[in-house]
């Protein structure tokens, strides 16, 4: 069995507690490998190495163009390791190999953009009345950043924060999923091999309690960002709102897939299945409440319930299964809470609704495709994040209806709008509280694009040209060219 340990100050070192955590195969229940228990002493040494290494080392006193080419050769790294950290971050979570492959593959990306990004962001020089005064804007990096990422998608969420964090200057400490942590284990090693400085990039892994609090209260740790639930979320805003620190927040969501009455429904159906059933059901953007026109209730629904009753359920090494494990137990448990919940709560389950065990299902933490019919927008169901392959369907009557039913929840991650009316499709997208709105498609995401909810879906934004800003704080620089004062007791005089 491996053994890994934690990443500091480009070193690998053993836990201080001298313990190690064993990570087991979703599918399978078998332990593979070893990370380490880090704790507050952990911590502690990584966020000094990387507070030194933004003080006195070379990374922030590089040009922004030699930081991009360090990057490249990172993304580069990536790209040739891509299938080998996939396959070790689909054993530690479960996911399909199609998909952690093609995300490991889309981590590379997230670096070649932001490698490139790094000299292109330029500061001012803003027109002052005074002609004898100049003023300059410039930005400039925060410092320490304390990147917290979910089991769900390890790397990927990863290069989200490390990606645009690096490019502007900063130094990282990463704390990855007890759950899913080899994969980021891995991507340590290669920050090394790419030539980062020591102490820029750390990785010291554990559980929530004895390594993510310590990281969000250090005093030198001048940004967390943070993806995961919105309970904790929640936590960790109020805990750095103490310190008045800033934080990216990327939380949950229960977001509504609205189909209209003269959508393509086959092109429907398959977005509605994309949209819940892909990754199980264990994504953030889920489009787990889907919103049917009256009219087309009926005949939607039966043909969504065919093509989810056909789904190949099973072993997610092998390229043709589509539907995989629960990546954790405690998750599993919690979604078959949820589908008792709803079914108390007068919901009609028309499809699967229960564990699926047996030959072909491993240790059995499978949960069948769910969907429930009848759901009232008050129901628990409708209204809270269930994380797993369960979908309330919602009917409406026109469009301000479907809208309401859409904005009444508390979270606004995303959303999305079938239609052949780009009339009502804008119509809709501009009203939904949502930070991102699919036409006619669900789940696409870009480096190219900012990402973020609204509501308790979270704070601040991921990608694209806003990704970087998040990671840079302004600096107003007045420059006089008046030859002399003339009266010093007067502000400009």
């Amino acid at each position: 069995m491996q053994r890994y340990q934690l990443y500091i100050n480009g070193e690998w070192v053993d836990p201080a507690s001298g313990a190690w955590l064993d990570s087991t195969d979703p599918f399978s229940g078998d332990a593979w490998c070893q990370i380490p228990r880090g704790g507050a002493a952990d911590v502690d040494a990584a966020v000094e190495a990387a507070h030194q290494a933004f003080a006195s080392g070379p990374w922030p006193r590089m040009s922004a163009t030699q930081r991009g080419a360090i990057l490249r050769q990172l993304a580069a790294l990536l790209e040739a390791n891509a299938e080998h950290i996939g396959r070790i971050e689909q054993r530690d979570n479960g996911k399909l190999i199609t998909e952690v492959l093609n995300q490991a593959r889309g981590a590379a990306q997230w670096f070649y953009y932001y490698a490139g990004l790094a000299d292109k962001v330029t500061g001012q020089v803003v027109p002052m009345p005074n002609p004898e005064t100049l003023n300059l804007v410039k930005y400039e990096p925060l410092g320490v950043i304390a990147a917290i990422t979910p089991w769900n998608s390890p790397l990927t969420l990863t290069s989200w924060k490390v990606a645009p964090a690096l490019a502007a200057g900063n130094v990282v400490v990463i704390k990855p999923s007890e759950f899913t942590s080899a994969s980021l284990l891995e991507f340590a090693r290669l920050c090394g091999e790419a030539g980062l400085p020591p102490g820029v990039v750390n990785v010291v892994t554990g559980y929530g309690a004895e390594v993510g609090e310590p990281l969000v209260r250090h005093r030198r740790v001048a940004k967390v960002a943070f993806t995961g639930g919105d309970a904790a979320g929640q936590r960790i805003n109020e805990i750095v709102a103490s310190d008045l620190k800033k934080v990216t927040l990327e939380l949950g969501g229960k977001s509504a897939n609205i189909v209209y009455d003269d959508a393509d429904m086959e092109q429907a159906v398959m977005g509605a299945v994309a949209g819940i059933f892909s990754a199980a059901g264990q994504t953030c953007m889920a489009g787990s409440r889907l919103l049917l026109q009256d009219s087309i209730h009926d005949a939607f629904v039966a043909r969504l319930r065919a093509v989810v009753e056909d789904a190949r359920i099973g072993d997610p090494r092998d390229a043709q299964t589509q539907i995989g494990p629960i990546a954790t137990r405690p998750q599993f448990d919690k979604i078959l809470s949820y589908i008792d919940i709803a079914t108390s709560e007068g919901a009609r389950c028309i499809a699967g609704g229960g564990a699926l065990t047996g030959e072909g299902f491993g240790q059995g933490q499978f949960v069948a495709p769910t969907i429930f019919v009848d759901v009232l927008p008050s129901m628990r169901i409708a209204q809270e994040e269930v994380f797993g392959p369960v979908l309330s369907v919602l009917r409406f009557k026109d469009e301000e209806e479907a809208v309401r039913i859409a904005n009444d929840v508390q979270f606004g991650l995303a959303g999305a709008v079938w239609t052949r009316d780009l009339h009502r499709a804008m119509w809709t997208a501009d009203r939904l509280q949502a930070g991102t709105v699919w036409v006619n498609n669900y789940r696409a995401t870009s480096f190219t694009t900012p990402f973020g909810g609204y509501k308790r879906s979270g704070i601040g934004r991921e990608g694209g040209i806003d990704a970087i800003k998040e990671y840079l704080q302004t600096k107003s620089i007045w420059v006089t060219t008046q030859p002399k004062r003339k009266n010093p007791f007067v502000m400009g005089g």
